[in-house]
C-alpha cells in the first residue's frame, strides 16, 4: 500500500506516518508540505491513499481536494484537520473526501479510516479525468 501524506508540520507528517506504519507493515509513504508539493508528488508516488490536512500555508486542503478529485476522481482522500468533527466533516465529504479524520483521534480513527477504504476496493486511477 502507498501513501501519500500533506501536512505542513513535519512532526505530524512523521506521527501520521508511524501510526500508519504500525498497522500496515510494507506499507510505503511519500510526503509533501503544501498543496502544490502534494499535486506534484501524485504522479510521482501513485499512492492508494491521500492524508490531507485541512489547513496549510498558501492553498488549503479544501481547495487542493477539488484539483484532486477534479483530476483524480478515483483517488481516495482522507482529509485530517485539529478542527472539530461537527465544523468540518460534512463539508470534507460533500467536496469529495472519503474520511474526515481529527488529529487529536487520530491514533483511534486513522488506521480504521484507511481499512475502510482499502475494504472498499479503491484505487488511484493515474489516468487524468475529462
Amino acid at each position: 500500500m502507498k501513501i501519500l501524506i500533506t501536512e505542513d508540520h513535519a512532526n505530524v507528517r512523521r506521527g501520521l506516518r508511524e501510526l500508519v506504519a504500525d498497522a500496515f507493515s510494507g506499507a510505503r509513504f511519500s510526503e509533501a508540505s503544501n498543496g502544490d508539493e502534494m499535486l506534484a508528488q501524485l504522479v510521482i508516488s501513485q499512492p492508494d491513499v491521500l492524508l490531507l490536512d485541512i489547513n496549510m500555508p498558501g492553498r488549503s486542503g479544501f481547495e487542493v481536494l477539488k484539483d484532486v478529485k477534479h483530476i483524480y476522481p478515483m483517488l481516495p482522500v482522507i482529509m485530517v484537520s485539529v478542527q472539530p468533527e461537527s465544523q468540518y466533516a460534512l463539508r470534507c465529504l460533500r467536496a469529495g473526501a472519503a474520511e474526515y479524520v481529527n488529529k487529536n483521534s487520530a491514533s483511534e480513527e486513522l488506521v480504521p479510516a484507511i481499512r475502510k477504504i482499502m475494504d472498499s476496493g479503491a484505487r488511484l486511477v493515474l489516468s487524468p479525468a475529462g
